[in-house]
């Protein structure tokens, strides 16, 4: 089997998909072509990272720190401000690159 590294920003939202999907993370990793033990250990890591535990008889984790609404709104404003930032900056390198190519 081929040793693949994954950025950081995959692995993250593989795991919010397995946490929040509804599909099984067997299934999504069906789909993304990595194996179910993989994103397991993922999540496990995740959850260390982030102080969530998770009750045995539950589906889906509880987070042991509350965020608040306008914390939490806060936080993705703030986030979104970035990733439209990388966007753009995406763009430009794109529109950069398509000129040299021509």
């Amino acid at each position: 089997m081929a040793n693949h590294k994954y950025t950081k920003e995959f692995k993250d939202s593989t795991v919010q998909l397995a946490l929040n999907s509804d599909k099984s993370v067997i299934e999504i990793g069906k789909d993304l072509d990595i194996s179910h033990k993989t994103i397991y250990s993922w999540i496990q890591v995740y959850k260390q990272a982030h102080n969530i535990k998770t009750d045995g008889r539950r589906k889906h984790p509880i987070s042991t720190v509350k965020e608040n609404t306008n914390e939490e709104v806060k936080r993705l404003r703030a986030e979104n401000k970035v990733l439209k930032q990388e966007r753009d900056i995406l763009k430009k390198a794109a529109a950069y690159f398509a000129r040299e190519a021509l």
